[in-house]
């Protein structure tokens, strides 16, 4: 494969990855993969020379934090109506179809 720390990538770099990966490409496929690669590690060679000492390092580049509502019980629909709206049911329950290779 092409020297580590360099952008460029030839199409045997290709061609190995995708046997590794058990891709049959086509000569075509394996001239654009190897152009659309190659842009891609340009882009992150650029990346990498960036001075980032003073950026803090994240798990993600906003804030997150989980919303939830307090669990308040509310009005439902009433079982005996739902189960009277559908196709089958069985036992206060909807009766569904059999998995395949179930009995």
């Amino acid at each position: 494969m092409s020297e580590p720390g360099t952008a460029r990538l030839a199409e045997s770099d290709v061609v190995h990855v995708a046997k590794l990966a058990r891709l049959a490409i086509t000569a075509d496929e394996v001239e654009r993969y190897t152009t659309q690669l190659g842009g891609m590690l340009e882009h992150f060679a650029d990346i990498d020379s960036l001075d980032l000492s003073s950026v803090e390092p994240m798990t993600h580049p906003l804030p997150l934090s989980n919303v939830m509502r307090e669990d308040v019980v509310k009005p439902c629909l009433d079982r005996g109506e739902v189960l009277a709206a559908s196709p089958a049911s069985e036992d206060g329950r909807f009766r569904v179809p059999p998995m395949a290779g179930e009995a």
